[in-house]
């Protein structure tokens, strides 16, 4: 016969009033949770009674537990919210662990109310028992559906940041990391990005080595020891993602050398045919920045000619040589090179970087002729920094306030950044002996805003050498807008700045050490 109403106000009153001897009263227990088989109003009854009573009987914890869950996926939202609004109050001992697993599988639910209830339900979970939380949530990101391993994640990356210390504990910390560890060994682009943001948070972290061990974790998914296919938009994509994972990491102490390394044996050989994975990205580009910006945190490197010597030799490839002049002393009828600033900016900071740890090299690495073929090479570009430089300085003369802050103007203010530094640049070169001894600030990089206050000044983590003061990086790189800038037609005519947005996407295709597909997934319900 189906449980009634009275029978589960009956029941209830038989066991409040037991006090000190509940356990005498097991059939009174029984008939609640005999609830969930009945009507709407039975089975809400059932879910506020069940938990309530569960800790005076634990020979029917299973029972109980499994009641629960039945009114969590009843058919009816509002009873659905009731059952996993109790859900917290089975979260004692060894259930702790069972509980969250349940919730953690439950994040699957598309409708808004029920998704925050369990939201808040592993919230209060984990206030009383953080490892055990974790301990169901990271179950269910190696074993559970796609959907389920994605919103616990993302549950992961927003909400863990937000528990104090107390609950986030070294132990607990620690814990994540050592679990975390185990699910990139199978990650999408996407995931490996917000994986990444949640291990970088952690204060365990926020050391010297603790820095150094997220970067070896970086460069193992970046697959360093293996040669580059620059057709494969796939491949390129996951050298990216992992280039600017790694890129907030590092500082003096924790060094960029493997990075930069691969960057100059691998990537700059095959620089123009790479495969972009996004066809508004400009892919050149995006290498040769992340390059620029990895260069002052370089560390003593093995290969320290060859890799400057690959720098030196792209950097001519975009450092033209001046047009050939008729015997008229006027310059023949063919089209003038187009100065890509852009590029040369990156790639001059980066052999100015890496030049001050072989100051000779042009000098005593680069004979005569080739010297002269880069300085005649140098003056030409400089010539046109000169011109471009004038004219943008007359554009942007006692413009102040909102009239800098049109978007012709932002992009005209960038690219007079550019030239500045490359004009810096090319003067340090142009010594003799050659000096590697100026700063620049990289012109897409943020610089101190409140000029008029004197900066507070960053320590020696937060600069490299050879890097001039700026915001400390934010754990996660910027999405700058960045527009195409084409100065006026002439002699020097070229694209200062090419300014694409940056592409933050995934690494393309399914999970795996290749990033191919995950294995298989158990399916239904398994709690």
């Amino acid at each position: 016969m189906a449980v009634t109403i009275e029978d589960l106000y009956r029941s209830y009153g038989v066991l409040a009033d037991a006090k000190d001897n509940l356990s005498q009263h097991k059939d009174a227990y029984q008939v609640i949770l005999d609830g969930v088989k009945g009507g709407a109003k039975e089975k809400r009854l059932a879910a506020q009674f069940i938990p309530k009573f569960f800790n005076s009987f634990p020979e029917l914890a299973d029972a109980a537990i499994n009641a629960q869950l039945d009114l969590c996926e009843d058919d009816d939202v509002s009873i659905r919210r009731h059952a996993i609004k109790e859900l917290p109050r089975f979260a004692t001992g060894e259930n702790i662990v069972r509980v969250a697993d349940i919730l953690t599988q439950l994040l699957q639910t598309d409708d808004t109310a029920e998704f925050n209830q369990v939201n808040a339900a592993l919230i209060s979970i984990f206030k009383i028992d953080a490892k055990g939380t974790l301990g169901g949530l990271f179950s269910q990101i190696l074993q559970g559906e796609d959907i389920v391993r994605e919103r616990a994640i993302k549950f992961l990356s927003t909400k863990l940041k937000t528990f104090t210390e107390d609950v986030m504990t070294k132990e607990v910390e620690e814990y994540v990391f050592t679990e975390t560890k185990k699910v990139l060994e199978d990650v999408t682009g996407e995931e490996f990005v917000l994986l990444m943001r949640l291990v970088s948070g952690l204060r365990v972290l926020q050391t010297v080595n603790g820095r150094q061990q997220l970067v070896e974790m970086v460069v193992e998914q970046a697959f360093l020891e293996q040669a580059l296919n620059p057709a494969d938009p796939d491949t390129v994509d996951r050298l990216l993602q992992c280039t600017r994972q790694a890129l907030p990491l590092f500082s003096k102490n924790v060094h960029s050398t493997r990075f930069i390394t691969y960057f100059c044996e691998h990537v700059l050989p095959n620089l123009s045919t790479l495969a972009s994975p996004v066809a508004e990205l400009d892919i050149q580009l995006e290498v040769l920045k992340l390059l620029a910006e990895m260069s002052p945190y370089c560390g003593d490197m093995d290969k320290l000619e060859p890799n400057l010597n690959m720098l030196f030799t792209k950097l001519l490839e975009f450092m033209p040589l001046p047009p050939e002049e008729v015997e008229n002393g006027e310059n023949s009828a063919s089209e003038e090179p187009k100065l890509q600033f852009s590029y040369v900016e990156c790639l001059l900071f980066g052999f100015h970087q890496l030049g001050k740890k072989l100051p000779d090299f042009l000098l005593e690495k680069v004979d005569a002729e080739g010297l002269k073929d880069f300085k005649i090479r140098l003056q030409y570009f400089a010539r046109g920094l000169q011109v471009y430089i004038r004219q943008l300085r007359v554009a942007l003369q006692g413009k102040t306030g909102d009239a800098l802050k049109t978007d012709e103007n932002k992009i005209k203010v960038v690219a007079l950044k550019i030239t500045n530094n490359i004009n810096v640049l090319i003067k340090d070169l142009f010594h003799n002996p050659p000096s590697f001894k100026s700063t620049v600030t990289l012109s897409w990089k943020p610089v101190q805003k409140a000029e008029a206050v004197a900066p507070k000044r960053p320590s020696g983590e937060e600069m490299g050498p050879g890097a001039s003061t700026k915001k400390q990086i934010s754990p996660l790189p910027r999405r700058d807008a960045r527009q195409i800038y084409n100065p006026p037609s002439g002699k020097y005519s070229a694209t200062i700045g090419n300014f694409t947005n940056e592409q933050r996407g995934g690494f393309r295709g399914g999970r795996g050490r290749g990033f191919g597909t995950r294995g298989n997934r158990s399916r239904g319900r398994i709690y």
